[in-house]
């Protein structure tokens, strides 16, 4: 089988929906994505229903767009708003009812175009390191703020039951390195994916440049050859790209919002192949 990836769906914008049409079938092989597919649960089912005919297998890892509880978007009659955690939970149960692999899964020995590797699907999130040396963590939403840079996950993605999002990054990374631990020394090689960049610099989009401080965690930074990994995976940034780093190939594989794709690509080939 061949393997796939793709990241920002963003299904809030009516055109990212009704591009999910335009993507071509391919029964015999599997599909990444890599967070952000929106941001309420009726974006991750359209998703779902729309490429589950298409693909043997979906896997997906959560952006922060789909941790945003956002009520109006979010409301339905009766069902409480889910916040941090018990979000991305219930966000891996819709999962299941599907068929879908999450971070939550045993990590799948897969056999990509006649290779083994190990896909190690990752939730990880972000710790504001992503910053120069010079500022403090303390002094860091100033500094972004300084360059006219602000998140809206300060306002949208709550981390309970964390006391910061800094402290459910941290939990996440150490449950992460924990899993990655037990695998031992096999020598097969691994897919990692996260919606996140795993090193800090990948996460500097030109004209906004202190949005790293939302964009991962200098943890991650040496992953790549710690986890014999042959292919890093991430979103993110909407800035596709494919670079080498000490060998190992890292592949940004964000579709977009309307006007970063729309006359410049079709959504079909917004699709990475990814080779082991």
């Amino acid at each position: 089988m061949r393997l796939f990836a793709v990241a920002d769906l963003h299904l809030g914008f009516a055109a990212n929906r009704e591009a999910l049409a335009e993507i071509e079938p391919r029964p015999d092989d599997w599909l990444i994505l890599a967070g952000d597919v929106g941001e309420t649960f009726n974006h991750m089912r359209l998703a779902f229903e729309a490429l589950l005919p298409k693909f043997r297998q979906l896997v997906w890892v959560p952006g922060n767009h789909e941790l945003w509880a956002v009520a109006e978007r979010d409301a339905e009659p009766g069902v409480p708003v889910l916040r941090g955690a018990e979000r991305y939970l219930a966000f891996v149960d819709l999962c299941r009812e599907y068929g879908v692999l999450t971070p939550e899964d045993d990590y799948p020995l897969i056999v990509v175009e006649g290779r083994e590797a190990r896909l190690v699907p990752m939730f990880l999130l972000y710790d504001y390191s992503f910053r120069p040396p010079e500022v403090a963590k303390a002094d860091a939403l100033a500094w972004a703020s300084e360059g006219g840079v602000r998140c809206a996950d300060e306002q949208f993605l709550a981390p309970a039951p964390f006391s910061s999002r800094s402290a459910w990054c941290e939990a996440r990374c150490e449950e992460t390195l924990a899993r990655l631990e037990a695998l031992g020394d096999e020598t097969v090689p691994r897919i990692l994916v996260n919606h996140w960049p795993l090193r800090e610099a990948l996460a500097k989009p030109p004209r906004i440049p202190r949005f790293s401080l939302w964009c991962g965690t200098k943890r991650t930074e040496d992953w790549h050859r710690r986890f014999n990994a042959s292919v890093v995976v991430s979103g993110h940034l909407h800035m596709p790209s494919s670079r080498l780093i000490d060998g190992v190939r890292f592949e940004e594989v964000s579709f977009g919002y309307p006007k970063q794709w729309r006359g410049r690509r079709a959504p079909d080939a917004a699709l990475r192949q990814i080779s082991v």
